[in-house]
């Protein structure tokens, strides 16, 4: 179970289902777990309250729209101590869509989307470089993601 938190085997196949499929409606949702559809309302405000469930994304193919770079960063730190204020001035980086507290060489590791190189050039020359507290970055273009998609419950 997980750490002390009150939910069942239910509860876990109802957030297999929807993790697989968040537009699922809830009626079908309960017609495969054998609930109601207000039941796995009820245990979906649950989890929310509970903290488990957080939100909701919307899934975005971004080359479609015109977003073909995908980028990784290694940030350096001048000081390890400086990581709140360098995440605060990244999270005014649109371009920047995720931030990992790191062990290892790096103190932070980034993902960029980006339009095209150029547009990546200037992410990192104009923004990203220029955040005080950074000492220096280390890129890595992603050429094709083969995997995403959550952890199994069940």
């Amino acid at each position: 179970m997980l750490k002390n938190l009150e939910i069942d085997n239910t509860d876990l196949r109802i957030l297999s289902l929807l993790m697989d499929d968040a537009k699922m409606a809830y009626a079908d949702v309960g017609k495969e777990v054998f609930v109601s559809g207000g039941t796995v309302h009820v245990r979906m405000k649950k989890m929310e309250q509970m903290g488990i469930v957080t939100g909701t994304q919307l899934k975005l193919n971004y080359s479609n729209l015109g977003y073909d770079i995908s980028a990784f960063l290694g940030i350096y730190l001048k000081k390890s101590s400086m990581y709140v204020e360098v995440l605060e001035q990244l999270k005014k980086i649109p371009e920047v869509v995720n931030v990992n507290y790191t062990t290892g060489e790096w103190s932070m590791f980034a993902k960029l989307i980006c339009k095209d190189t150029a547009h990546l050039k200037n992410v990192l020359t104009d923004k990203v470089q220029k955040v005080p507290g950074i000492q220096r970055t280390e890129t890595f273009i992603s050429l094709e993601e083969s995997i995403n998609r959550p952890v199994q419950l069940l």
